[in-house]
């Protein structure tokens, strides 16, 4: 049987009050359990964008990415498959192969769990943008895609290919 890197002691317990939110590559990430909340064990995040946001065709080298997909549609690319994934699916992902997803819908929004946590949350918490007063940050030019590969890979995480495309 294969064990999580964590070894979680004591409960935790979030509210949308101590929950970190961020813009992160023009949607709204809501950490829900980041892997200090779950001694490394994951990292549970709620994302939410409007149709066309998208991440940039990557891999996780040590982490394992489920997707379960609330409101809306997803296009996911994972390999060489294609699928529309929408309200009630579930994507798993296995770290060291390379996928993506745009959001196809007007607004979608769905949980990535990172398992073991530590790679893709603190990567979004060094990328992501803070809210200020409860709203996302003017919309701007977004992060420099050389600097953005830089950090991913200080994470674990290597940017294989462009954004997909809506």
């Amino acid at each position: 049987m294969t064990s999580l890197s964590g070894n979680i002691t004591t409960p935790v317990l979030t509210d949308p009050d101590t929950q970190s939110v961020v813009n992160f590559l023009g949607g709204l990430v809501r950490m829900r359990a980041r892997a200090a909340d779950t001694a490394g064990a994951y990292a549970l995040l709620e994302h939410s964008g409007e149709r066309g946001y998208m991440s940039p065709l990557h891999l996780h080298e040590n982490d394992e990415e489920t997707f379960v997909v609330l409101e809306g549609t997803l296009r996911v690319e994972v390999g060489n498959e294609v699928r529309s994934v929408g309200s009630g699916a579930l994507a798993m992902l296995p770290r060291g192969l390379a996928h993506g997803f745009v959001v196809t819908s007007p607004q979608a929004r769905f949980l990535t769990l990172h398992t073991p946590g530590g790679g893709f949350d603190e990567f979004v918490a060094k990328v992501g943008v803070p809210l200020v007063n409860g709203e996302p940050p003017q919309a701007g030019p977004g992060p420099d895609p050389e600097e953005l590969t830089r950090i991913a890979a200080v994470h674990g995480i290597q940017i294989v290919g462009p954004p997909l495309l809506p």
